[in-house]
């Protein structure tokens, strides 16, 4: 996978575009570009329909940091750059960016004409409003620390606008880059504020009225709700989609899914259960897509709680998993383990990382130095996703050898994000998408102290050594340094392990063969610019 490195020499290079979102021109193997009067000529377009195995939480998408969320968000809202399907940086809304000499300053270059779906105009101030709203204490946003260090935003002109840091903070250009860096109507802020001061809770005209740059536009559905529809911006500023529609709708059961793109009922299914790809790939009309990612699973542990408060109990449990089995024998050798919380492909990556062996023998010891020879009973909760709960299965199996008893709580997605985010959990299962691509967003936001909860520390560890290495490494402008702190930052973790990855992922959805150009990104994103269905 090529990552690109803008902020170590490259950063001050200011980056082009044409009209189109992206730069290059499109191709039948791209989703970049778009189809406009030649896609309508030649019979393509069509209604896309999803079937996802979870509800979203929100339109907000500087309100949630969960990944079935942001997919769909992904269809309404623009940032100012993105990372294309090689996880480079592509010019969106911005025309390019450049940091000063000292690293301080970030100013981006704007593209002109451009309107939001409800007709407000999109300039710096609308960039303003959108940053200050994300970093505002009274939205309470999960996302806000990727822009916290942020201290003064100058708008030079109406397509001019910089952003200024007390100290090198080198992570940044990779936050406008994330889906927390979508552009939402000032409009529809305006609105949103005036709810709260009515007594309304954030994002509830935002939810309601979702209206950002993007080529596709909100049409019919609520969160929460069976379907969420969205039309094509025949208005769009660049080229338009060539679908005509993507109806999103939720399908929690994965057989139920697999049958729905088997029948036609569904053209694309997130995700694909690993124990689905043998049938569906004996299914005529569909077909497997595989998309390497920079996303891992995990299980942890609320180290608030006893027993695991104590690091050798962590250690005895990470040591008691397989994860070469996990990889193998569980998901078909469709993932591979994990060797750190930081994955392949995402900048800072070390190579050299070791993590605990599987070890039972040292694990029982280190269980009966810490008092729990006998073992003890925990409860492991997970959502309702089929490859969590065989994970959880296969925890409870190898932690009955070390005497511990393992109930599995099995929650839907929304129930499930607020218990672990309010630490009402002992065990638990997630995974993480990397996705800014760097470092900082691999480790900060799920082991910083500052973090814990919501935002993604859900193991509620604190370690004032991994803070103090994480705040320097975002300060670190030498790429080699830079890599030498995370590089310590991943040892310690993996050493006090308050989660364990196991699995760096590879994403696997159901596709009908009747869908064109279709693509998902390694950070999860769905890729629908130039889908079309070939009728």
């Amino acid at each position: 996978m090529n990552v690109k490195k803008p902020f170590y020499g490259v950063m001050a290079l200011t980056v082009a575009a044409g009209l189109a979102a992206c730069s290059s021109e499109p191709d039948e193997n791209t989703n970049t570009g778009g189809g406009g009067e030649g896609a309508e000529e030649s019979g393509q377009g069509g209604d896309l329909v999803v079937a996802m195995n979870a509800d979203i939480v929100a339109l907000d998408p500087h309100q949630v940091n969960d990944v079935p969320s942001g997919q769909v968000q992904g269809q309404v809202y623009e940032g100012l750059i993105e990372f294309d399907e090689n996880m480079e940086l592509q010019p969106v809304l911005a025309k390019g960016y450049e940091w000063n000499d000292e690293g301080t300053a970030l100013t981006f270059q704007l593209q002109e004409g451009i309107k939001f779906h409800d007709g407000a105009e999109f300039n710096a101030e609308a960039v303003k409003k959108n940053i200050e709203r994300i970093t505002d204490e009274a939205l309470a946003s999960q996302r806000a620390f990727l822009f916290e260090e942020i201290s003064e935003i100058n708008v030079i002109n109406d397509y001019e606008i910089e952003f200024v840091t007390e100290e090198p903070f080198a992570p940044l250009i990779y936050s406008f880059a994330h889906n927390a860096g979508f552009m939402i109507s000032p409009d529809v802020i305006d609105a949103d504020y005036a709810a709260m001061e009515n007594g309304e809770q954030p994002s509830t005209e935002v939810n309601a009225n979702p209206a950002g740059t993007g080529y596709f536009k909100y049409e019919s559905g609520q969160i929460g709700s069976s379907e969420l529809v969205f039309k094509k911006n025949e208005e769009y500023w660049g080229e338009p989609a060539k679908l005509d529609s993507v109806t999103f709708k939720t399908v929690p059961d994965g057989n139920t899914r697999l049958a729905e793109l088997e029948t036609g009922s569904s053209h694309f299914i997130e995700p694909l259960d690993v124990s689905g790809v043998a049938q569906l790939e004996a299914t005529d009309g569909a077909h497997l897509l595989e998309t390497e990612s920079i996303s891992a699973s995990y299980f942890g542990f609320n180290v608030e709680k006893e027993p695991f408060d104590d690091v050798r109990v962590r250690q005895a449990i990470a040591m008691a998993i397989d994860k070469n089995v996990i990889a193998n024998d569980i998901l078909d050798g469709f993932e591979l383990p994990a060797t750190s919380p930081v994955s392949p492909g995402v900048i800072g990556h070390d190579p050299n990382a070791e993590p605990l062996p599987y070890d039972v023998d040292a694990a029982k010891e280190l269980l009966a130095e810490a008092g729990y020879e006998d073992g003890f009973e925990v409860t492991l909760s997970t959502n309702d996703s089929a490859a969590r709960v065989d994970l959880a299965q296969y925890i409870q199996n190898q932690l009955a050898d070390l005497n511990i008893t393992v109930d599995i709580n099995i929650q839907e997605w929304a129930t499930y994000l607020d218990a672990t985010g309010n630490g009402e959990h002992e065990m638990f299962i997630l995974g993480w998408s990397s996705a800014t691509g760097d470092a900082d967003y691999a480790l900060a936001p799920l082991f910083h102290s500052d973090s814990m909860g919501e935002p993604g520390n859900r193991s509620f560890y604190s370690n004032p050594e991994l803070d103090a290495i994480l705040d320097e490494a975002a300060k670190e402008v030498d790429e080699d340094k830079r890599n030498e702190l995370y590089a310590e930052a991943q040892a310690i973790l993996n050493e006090e392990v308050p989660v364990v990855f196991t699995t760096t992922k590879n994403y696997l959805n159901g596709v009908r063969d009747e869908v064109k150009n279709i693509a998902v990104s390694p950070s999860g994103d769905f890729l629908f610019h130039d889908t079309y269905i070939e009728q």
